[in-house]
């Protein structure tokens, strides 16, 4: 693979001797038509018409909105997911021990298995482009993604989730998934024993740090800044002597071989740089909800997570959300997998009383 590919990390995807590209790259030339096109298939032209009307559009394929278009599907509604991508922030999660089922697990292969149950179900997919903009005044709510194709629907579940606050220095991109990890919680246990990395100095890099320091016999907490957050934390932090503290440090490069094998940072105040040998780097700088849609027309908290109730419900009727993009606490997978689920059910139960 890595002699065809010159990538040293799965999946790779091979048409003929033609390198496609990764997952994700090959959902988004799949969305553009250029995967047909390698395999020779036409497509005749439908006729003009107005947009596809459905009981459901299900906004983001993590797994609020692939559980969400199961239950939905079972429910005999008519239902399409948009989404940029499927699969969600377990696409770059390491390990998995504590999803029920599975004592070990990837993310991306929870994920893998999350979208074969969902297509043996007749749920159309529409990947490839993120929402830009959603009307949801009237009996039919409208979807609109970047390429400018709209969806039409009776109901709405908006699982777009979040995306992790990234460094963007070199490494970074290239050991996702195999050393870089944004959740501590999830993949930590992974790395007992090992010497590791944490970036951030907030709430989320402390907590990130003292969990670790449980199971590793050092672990690097390097800060941009003074140490901010609850005070607690940070007392607990500074006790603690297994935990290194760079402070007003930042990381500058992430190095390794197949895998994470150092991380480079810098003083802030002098220039100078250390290369410490880690086996994992855990960014903890903070989540931002892909809320950029629905801003204006949902309510949202301080930190533009959509509110909702304990069915889902967002206030508007007919709209509903689920999952890491709501201000439902403990982001997990198991928890955003219930909150899916709850959201159809509601959605299914709103559509009976609209009959």
């Amino acid at each position: 693979m890595k002699e065809k590919t010159g990538r040293s990390y799965v999946p790779q995807i091979m048409i003929g001797d033609e390198h496609v590209g990764s997952y994700d790259e090959f959902m988004l030339r799949d969305a553009r038509g250029e995967i047909d096109q390698m395999l020779g298939v036409r497509r005749e032209k439908k006729a003009e018409a107005g947009p596809p009307e459905y009981d459901l559009i299900i906004i983001g394929g993590g797994p609020a909105g692939l559980t969400a278009a199961v239950y939905a599907a079972r429910k005999n509604m008519k239902t399409v997911i948009v989404a940029d991508q499927l699969g969600g922030q377990p696409m770059v999660t390491w390990g998995i021990e504590n999803y029920m089922g599975f004592q070990y697990i990837t993310g991306p292969e929870l994920m893998e298995k999350f979208e074969e149950q969902a297509v043996q179900f007749r749920i159309d997919q529409e990947v490839g482009q993120p929402v830009t903009k959603l009307e949801l005044d009237g009996r039919m709510k409208k979807v609109t993604t970047a390429d400018g194709r709209v969806y039409s629907g009776r109901t709405v579940i908006i699982a777009s989730g979040k995306r992790s606050r990234q460094l963007g220095i070199p490494g970074e991109k290239e050991y996702a998934g195999c050393g870089v990890s944004y959740c501590a919680t999830c993949d930590g246990p992974l790395f007992r024993g090992e010497e590791v990395m944490v970036a951030g100095g907030g709430n989320s890099g402390m907590q990130a740090a003292l969990e670790l320091a449980a199971l590793c016999p050092r672990v690097h907490l390097v800060s941009l800044t003074e140490l901010s957050g609850d005070e607690i934390l940070v007392d607990k932090v500074m006790a603690e002597e297994r935990i290194s503290k760079h402070i007003r440090w930042q990381p500058v490069r992430i190095g390794g071989n197949t895998c994470v094998e150092s991380a480079t940072i810098e003083s802030v105040e002098s220039s100078d740089r250390l290369e410490l040998a880690v086996k994992a780097v855990f960014i903890e700088i903070g989540l931002e909800p892909n809320t950029s849609f629905a801003v204006n027309l949902l309510e949202l908290n301080r930190q533009k997570e959509i509110v909702v109730d304990c069915e889902g419900r967002t206030g508007v009727e007919g709209v509903f959300a689920a999952g890491d993009v709501t201000q439902v606490r403990d982001k997990q997978i198991v928890v955003a997998a219930g909150e899916g689920a709850k959201a159809a059910l509601s959605a299914h139960e709103y559509l009976l009383g609209q009959r």
